[in-house]
Parts: C-alpha cells; sequence; structure tokens
C-alpha cells in the first residue's frame, strides 16, 4: 500500500502544530503528530499549510454547471471537480424550487453520483417556501408543504437525502403528518428557512424539530438547520422580530444550526464574527451556496428555471436585484472569516469540515485525525490551493 508523508502546518479540529506530520497508507490517514514525534523518515520541512478536506453541504454547481439543471451525472460531475480542485472534498448537491417531476429527474441523477460516492448528500431548497421571501426561488413553483412528495423524493435519494428548506409558516411545515416529520423519520433534516415567519412559528417548528429528533434515530445531526441565516428571511426588527433572533437562540441553546455564507457578499465578515461569538462555533457552518458561476467569468447563467446574471463576482437573477447564489468556493469562505472577520482559523477551518461532516453524519472526513479518510488540503500562507488530496489520491 503506498505511503505517504506530509509536513508542516496543520490544522486540527482544536490546535495547530506548527510543524506537523501527516501520515497516509492508501486512502487513510494512518498518523497526525509533531515532526520532533515522529519515527520515521521524515520530508523536509516546507511553508505549506494543511487543512482538512473542506465539507459544503449547501451547493448548487460551479465550473459552469448547475446541479439544479443537471440532466446527466456528467453534467453533475463538472461543478463537483470544480469545488473539488479548490478544496471541498464532500459536496452536498443543492436543487432549487422547480415542479415535481424536475425535483424527481433531479433526485434519481444526484442520488446516483452519490452511491458513486461523488456526492456526499442532496438537499432540496424549496419547493415549500415563501412566495415573499423566496430570493431566487422561481415562485411560479412555490408550492404548500406536500409530505408526501418529500416521502418520494426521499425514497427516490435511495439514503442520500440530507435536508430541505422550507418556510415554518405555511401549512403542515411542522407537526403530526407534516414535510418535518416526513424528513425527519426518513432519514433527512428540515432546513428552516426563505421565510417570512413570525417569532411563534419559528420557535414551534424549532421545538418540533427537537422534539421530533428525539424519538428518531438518524443518522444525520441530529438537528435542524437553518437555510443560509440571514439571506431569504424576514430582517430582525425590535418590534416585528420574525425568525432571526429565534434561529439565533434555538442555536446557542445547542439546538439548530446555522448556515452562513461567508463570501464577503451576502453577510458582512463582521456579522459572520459577531454570530460565532454569540452562538459558538458548534452552531454555525460555513456554506458557499455557489452556482454554475463559480470559478467562473462574469456572464450569464442559469440556476433551475432562472436566469442570472453575474457582474464582479455577484450573481443576481437577471429579472430584478435578488441575489441569486454564491459563487465562491467554500476555502474563500474560510479566508474571508479568518482576515476580514477576524475569526481565528482554527474555527474557520472546523466551521468548514468538522461542522458539515457532523451535519451529514459521517465519522471519516472533516478533520486530520488517524482512520479518517486522506482528505486533506495543502495551502500557501494566503489559503491558496497548492494540492488537494481525497481518499489520498491527489485531485486533478
Amino acid at each position: 500500500m503506498d505511503q505517504q508523508i506530509m509536513r508542516g502546518r496543520v490544522i486540527l479540529k482544536d490546535s495547530i502544530i506548527d510543524d506537523g506530520v501527516i501520515e497516509i497508507e492508501g486512502q487513510f490517514i494512518t498518523r497526525v503528530c509533531a515532526a520532533t514525534e515522529y519515527e520515521g523518515d521524515l520530508p523536509a520541512p516546507s511553508d505549506s499549510t494543511f487543512l482538512p478536506g473542506l465539507v459544503d453541504v449547501h451547493c448548487h454547481g460551479g465550473g459552469g454547471e448547475s446541479f439544479p439543471n443537471a440532466t446527466t451525472g456528467e453534467a453533475a460531475m463538472v461543478a463537483v471537480m470544480e469545488h473539488r480542485r479548490h478544496g471541498t472534498t464532500s459536496l452536498v448537491a443543492s436543487c432549487v424550487t422547480a415542479d415535481a417531476d424536475t425535483l424527481k429527474a433531479r433526485a434519481r441523477t444526484l442520488a446516483s453520483l452519490a452511491k458513486q460516492g461523488e456526492l456526499a448528500g442532496i438537499h432540496f431548497e424549496g419547493p415549500f417556501v415563501s412566495h415573499a421571501r423566496c430570493g431566487a426561488q422561481d415562485p411560479t413553483y412555490i408550492v404548500d408543504p406536500d409530505p408526501d412528495l418529500t416521502r418520494e423524493l426521499i425514497e427516490l435519494c435511495e439514503g442520500y437525502a440530507l435536508s430541505m428548506t422550507l418556510a415554518p409558516e405555511k401549512p403542515r411545515a411542522y407537526g403530526e403528518g407534516s414535510v418535518a416529520e416526513a424528513l425527519i423519520d426518513g432519514g433527512a433534516l428540515p432546513s428552516w428557512g426563505h421565510t417570512d415567519s413570525t417569532s411563534v412559528y419559528a420557535r414551534e417548528a424549532l421545538e418540533y424539530s427537537r422534539a421530533r429528533f428525539a424519538q428518531s434515530n438518524t443518522s444525520r445531526g441530529p438537528r435542524a438547520t437553518i437555510t443560509h441565516l440571514f439571506n431569504g428571511m424576514r430582517p430582525l426588527h425590535h418590534r416585528d422580530t420574525g425568525p432571526i433572533a429565534e434561529f439565533l437562540s434555538d442555536a446557542a441553546r445547542g439546538g439548530a444550526v446555522a448556515e452562513l455564507i461567508c463570501d464577503n457578499v451576502h453577510v458582512d465578515p463582521l456579522l459572520v464574527r459577531d454570530v460565532y461569538e454569540l452562538v459558538g462555533r458548534d452552531h454555525v457552518v460555513f456554506i458557499t451556496d455557489a452556482m454554475a458561476a463559480a470559478g467562473m467569468p462574469d456572464g450569464a447563467y442559469t440556476l433551475g428555471p432562472q436566469d442570472v446574471v453575474v457582474r464582479d463576482g455577484i450573481a443576481r437573477l437577471a429579472q430584478g436585484e435578488s441575489i441569486a447564489g454564491g459563487t465562491a468556493h467554500l476555502l474563500d469562505c474560510v479566508r474571508v472569516a479568518s482576515t476580514l472577520g477576524g475569526i481565528p482559523l482554527v474555527d474557520a477551518v472546523y466551521m468548514a469540515s468538522v461542522q458539515g461532516a457532523t451535519i451529514l453524519g459521517d465519522e471519516r472526513i472533516g478533520s486530520l485525525e488517524a482512520g479518517k479518510f486522506a482528505d486533506v488540503v495543502e495551502v500557501d500562507s494566503a489559503l491558496n490551493v497548492r494540492r488537494v488530496l481525497r481518499r489520498g489520491t491527489v485531485v486533478e
């Protein structure tokens, strides 16, 4: 079995080894330690930093291809590889609001890739969301929560359905006979968002999620998530609170995990820092919400049934001004958090790796430890990629 030894600055879950060693045998990490503790032959010291392979649990595409529009596995793999080459070794493919037949077709295509080990899961962003806070979700296809359709999509995903975004104020969003019940019982997670909810509905949905998870054996989470906190939801106001304060409160008390798009476009990096300080790194996950234009030049793209125009790296609907997903890679979000947001690098990496692995319920990924998959990202001092290994193999 091929052995690889890497030496440099190593980012662990809770600390940094300034001169560390990662030993790899085949697909797995066999040892991580300080260079002074390693008994074998050592490579020369390097100025590289080694991160765990990053885990993105909400991504719509990249490299010119979009998961909501991918009718073949080959098209979807273009997006997968765009992010993999930039350090995201585990990726959840996100769909957008569309008609039921389109969602079923995408579920089949993406489940096939997940079965091959190319995707970590599937996320449905809609169609059970708020018209008032639809953002880049096409309002034509927004419908009331349908538990039967939810169960059919989960079945088509063949165990790889991770989550579904839904608005708590919609009928049958939570409670007995609801979509949230169908998700949790089917091994997936409700992700509350794209919502015009009051505080009351938000809190009830979060409390229902907790209670239902307590009755389930899902390996996911087991915690609800918040779909890109702040984006696509009623803003926080001291006399019209909306859902945001409830989402933050629940996260701070160990309930939901809040997604944040830390790309310096969707949310001010200083607000990302504030949320991190308020609720802690164990209750935040960094995502990209990336669409087809990630890694691509400005121009015209599509996101599901919607036309999108990208200018200066910012994606907006061609009709209207709504932001239509991100154009960053997850490593860019780590860089923004640690440089512009002032978040310690260890914690920024944690929220982009360990946290996603925890949501997925996959103990084989997310950190540099013996026994884990050899998913390793080698970067320079500015967090630019030098090399990516996935399962011990260099990503080309």
